[in-house]
């Protein structure tokens, strides 16, 4: 089986590689690189968002959660497809009429100047620079686990050659190459786990609750685990953590910055909206499918079996995907095992190519071609490769260092990051006529500065068994995630921003939003601007 998965793999890296070249721009077209001339059908495109919205760490990292504590982990799933639906209604259609190819141009399009550009991308690269990490950190665990080695110059090995891959399709690729590996990604994902699903929901005689029934025999909590509270019971306030955790979640998951520069890539604003709504589809469809084969993994391998294999739990979806094929595994299920793991593995590699992508984009539009007044076409799109290669180095580099520790805290940090800077910011600056440019460094920097503070005393860091540093604690903020706090911190310290800017500033604002106001809410001369 296992050499079988690295033939599928290789081909599969080949075959996207491929398509990364014959997609790819031209050297002198930006609107290809940055957004794929918005070629691509509702249909493709959604499944382009939901692709980069589904990460690795959320199939791996969710199936672990809904593995080993039930109830909670089934709410955190919900929650990804909830933050979704927020983003559908409230921000897609303004996003994509204020901004062109970063999200420093949405912000930029009423406060214009290089210091909110600057910033825009340093909150950027900060939000998602933790979960590319954990994605290509994850890849080498990914592949010891799958073909069965366990030496770690071999993983540091994998990191390394998958990082330069995914370089190379953020590179070549660009938007419309990227968003071909996102779509091939999310139909083998949902395909091979609506197949998986089926095959768990068959040794239970189709009757989810001797499914579930099973599953909290085998969690070893009993009834507890079908209940709300089970994820945060070691905390002084599981209630509030819980809270947190949804809201950081339902905020934070769909501002990040390789959601939002998919709503770029829309011809229009009916065309953003049949996009999103094949996205929401899409996610609704993967939360259906990670909920069963979560709790089947539970049910049929056993909660010890699990946290054996590893304590996060992220390596329950490829428990229980095996586990469905039952005692005597067919040719035909070792195919579809092969598809499993195959499609984790395109996840990993698309995940970090559209994060890389964002990074580089915001790093060549906002900073680089910023520095002079009329930057030649030819030299962005140079500058754009570049950067990928400037974001993505460093980023390997960093992931050999922390491969072999807790990732938890790194992923709960960029969703943090999402929720309490960069959701402020867009809700307040596409919607809010008051708000100023020294609001807006507020909600950016401080939010930002109120995570970075907070997230060292989180119980993910210290004081609890499955922390980074599980021996030392310096717990001082009894939490999951920091969002009970730097949620609301973000949106005060914007309106304290604008409020202190006086009144004369924000008069000026005023009339600065309303010149563009239908431009933003009604993307009234958009694309003849």
């Amino acid at each position: 089986m296992s050499s079988m998965s690295l033939v599928a793999f290789t081909a599969v890296a080949t075959l996207t590689l491929l398509l990364c070249v014959l997609t790819g721009p031209d050297r002198d077209d930006l609107d290809a690189f940055y957004t794929g001339y918005g070629s691509l059908s509702p249909l493709r495109n959604g499944l382009a968002i939901a692709g980069d919205y589904i990460s690795a760490a959320t199939v791996l990292g969710t199936g672990g959660v809904i593995a080993l504590c039930g109830y909670d982990g089934v709410v955190l799933a919900l929650s990804t497809a909830l933050s979704l639906m927020l983003l559908m209604f409230l921000l897609a259609e303004p996003l994509r009429n204020a901004g062109r190819f970063t999200m420093g141009d949405a912000l930029a399009r009423r406060m214009p100047g290089r210091c909110v550009r600057i910033t825009a991308c340093a909150v950027t690269i900060a939000a998602l620079l933790p979960l590319m990490l954990v994605q290509l950190a994850g890849a080498g665990q990914l592949m010891a686990f799958i073909l069965g080695f366990s030496d770690e110059s071999v993983q540091t090995c994998c990191v390394i050659g998958l990082g330069a891959l995914m370089i190379s399709y953020a590179a070549i690729g660009g938007m419309k190459g990227t968003a071909l590996i996102q779509i091939l990604k999310i139909v083998m994902l949902l395909g091979s786990g609506t197949v998986v699903a089926l095959l768990i929901l068959h040794r239970f005689d189709w009757n989810p609750g001797a499914l579930l029934t099973a599953a909290a025999r085998g969690s070893g909590a009993g009834t507890a685990y079908l209940h709300s509270g089970l994820q945060f019971t070691g905390g002084p306030n599981p209630r509030l953590d819980m809270i947190s955790s949804e809201l950081t979640i339902v905020l934070g998951g769909a501002c990040l910055p390789h959601v939002t520069m998919r709503m770029y890539t829309a011809a229009g604003a009916r065309q953003v909206r049949r996009s999103m709504s094949w996205a929401v589809s899409g996610v609704a469809l993967f939360v259906l499918i990670i909920s069963i084969v979560g709790f089947g993994a539970t049910a049929l391998v056993g909660r010890s079996a699990i946290t054996a294999a590893d304590p996060q739990g992220n390596t329950a979806y490829l428990l229980g995907s095996r586990a469905a094929f039952g005692a005597d595994v067919s040719t035909a299920g070792t195919l579809l095992f092969t598809t499993v793991t195959t499609a984790l593995f395109l996840t990993l590699l698309a995940s970090v190519a559209g994060m890389i992508l964002a990074c580089a984009n915001s790093l060549a539009h906002d900073v680089l071609a910023t520095r002079a007044k009329q930057t030649p076409v030819r030299r962005e799109m140079k500058l754009a490769r570049l950067s990928a290669l400037a974001i993505g180095v460093p980023t390997i580099l960093l992931a050999t260092l922390v491969q072999h520790h807790s990732l938890q805290p790194l992923a709960t940090l960029s969703f943090c990051l999402g929720a309490s800077a960069i959701a402020p910011a867009l809700v307040y600056g596409l919607f809010w006529r008051r708000y100023t440019r020294a609001g807006l460094m507020c909600t950016l920097l401080g939010g930002t500065l109120t995570v970075l503070l907070l997230m060292p005393g989180t119980n993910l860091v210290s004081g609890t068994p499955g922390a980074a540093f599980p021996h030392t604690d310096f717990n001082w903020f009894p939490f999951t995630t920091t969002g009970i706090v730097s949620i609301p911190a973000g949106f005060l310290l914007g309106w304290l921003g604008t409020v202190a800017s006086g009144r004369r500033g924000a008069a000026e604002q005023r009339r600065q939003y309303e010149a563009v106001e239908g431009w933003i809410l009604a993307g009234a001369g958009r694309r003849g601007a």
